[in-house]
């Protein structure tokens, strides 16, 4: 199993493309499913995520030609069942679910897994497909859904769930009449995937709000479109810069989706500024700590949590991380204690008070943004950090080795 080894204190400089974002990149490859020929995708990040969705679709009989611009075809869909063994590794998965409904009028997909940040149940969409019309059975792990034809309703979500509103914006646009979803997600990632859907020729509107509305039509077409810059790798290249004290230019990003998480970095100390085509960031000798509590967007996410924590931990001061979106979500606290970090939990809080230095130690990722933290702390620490279990890495980060590499880190993989 391979492992990344971080010799820490190297100041970080240079420019870094980010990628595209992991969390738009599924769901608008996904959305081809309801369309017959070929879509172009622009932008999509070359990740263990988009590979095990791109074999999900394989198993349904669609075709899929290319990496960074990617060519998908549903012409043909022969299998609507989405099988435990492609869905287990990733709880995007269940995204199918919609689609599949509206367009073949049946679907059956595994209960989702992915990473174990909490339960991240799927009753929300279910509750809202069957509000559309569709008749909803769990059997044996499995979610099967049938409708003739999906009707537009008026949806109320209890929690804001960008992956339910995914789903149910997929599952509407081929729906009866209209369908109104309140208290919808407003991620960057839901306006990419509308946005995306409207080329095809939905019709929606809204997106980017709490209410979306979606006029049914009778069928899509083609298109091609761009995925957005992925803000949460964007943010976590913000706080390297940060760790080490580094003067980097990110190309390709659009600050426009950070506003959160580019005050609090800002309020660290962090100098950040835009330039033509992204954004640049220079690191200071004394950060300050601040406070911190994750929320939805146009709060401050969740995804960036984790590697907050990281730079908190060599800040000046105690600094105060409450985490509101899951509830299990502080599993990489063990693994910054083992680097001399000094954190406290109190329910959903982590109160930290910065160290001096970090020391390089051997620690293991639990999830895909622990990772993230782990590796930021190695490029602080003094000495050596070993990162096992870095599959995590992989599902979210595009050679995150090889672009901090670049950028002046003591940083390799190894088997």
């Amino acid at each position: 199993m391979d492992k990344i080894v971080i010799h820490g204190g190297k100041r970080l400089a240079g420019e870094v493309r980010i990628s595209g974002a992991k969390n738009a990149a599924l769901p608008v490859i996904i959305s081809s499913l309801l369309t017959e020929g070929w879509n172009t995708f622009h932008n999509i990040p070359d990740l263990m995520d988009v590979r095990t969705i791109k074999r999900l679709l394989a198993s349904l009989g669609v075709k899929c030609e290319g990496k960074e611009t990617l060519r998908v075809n549903a012409g043909e869909i022969t299998n609507c069942e989405a099988s435990y063994d492609l869905v287990k590794t990733m709880r995007a998965s269940v995204l199918v679910l919609g689609p599949l409904v509206a367009r073949m009028g049946r679907a059956k997909v595994s209960l989702p897994g992915g990473c174990a940040i909490g339960a991240r149940p799927i009753n929300l969409h279910l509750k809202a497909l069957q509000a559309l019309g569709a008749e909803i059975d769990l059997k044996e792990g499995y979610v099967e859904a049938r409708a003739e034809r999906l009707k537009g309703a008026t949806i109320y979500f209890d929690i804001s769930t960008v992956t339910g509103t995914e789903n149910i914006m997929m599952a509407a646009v081929l729906a009866e009449g209209t369908t109104i979803i309140k208290n919808a997600a407003r991620e960057p990632e839901v306006v990419n995937l509308a946005d995306v859907l409207n080329s095809m020729g939905a019709n929606i509107r809204g997106a980017g709000t709490d209410v979306i509305t979606i006029e049914g039509v009778k069928g899509l077409q083609p298109t091609e479109a761009t995925v957005i810059p992925d803000r949460i790798e964007a943010g976590t290249y913000l706080m390297a810069a940060a760790m080490t004290e580094g003067d980097l230019t990110l190309m390709g990003c659009n600050g426009d989706y950070m506003e959160a998480p580019i005050t609090k970095l800002k309020d660290t100390g962090l100098a950040i500024s835009s330039v033509e085509g992204g954004l640049r960031v220079k690191g200071t000798r004394e950060i300050c700590s601040v406070d911190v509590k994750t929320l939805p967007y146009p709060g401050f996410p969740t995804d960036l949590q984790a590697q907050m924590m990281a730079l908190m931990t060599v800040g000046k001061g105690i600094s105060v991380i409450r985490e509101t979106v899951f509830e299990n979500r502080f599993m990489h606290v063990n693994e910054l204690l083992r680097m001399g970090a000094n954190i406290a939990i109190e329910g959903n809080s982590a109160i930290i008070k910065g160290v001096q230095n970090l020391r390089g130690a051997p620690v293991m990722a639990t999830d895909l943004r622990a990772s993230a933290s782990l590796v930021l702390a190695g490029l602080a620490a003094e000495g050596k950090t070993e990162i096992s279990r870095v599959y995590h890495i992989d599902r979210g980060y595009e050679r995150i080795v090889e672009k901090l590499s670049s950028l002046g880190a003591d940083i390799k993989r190894i088997t």
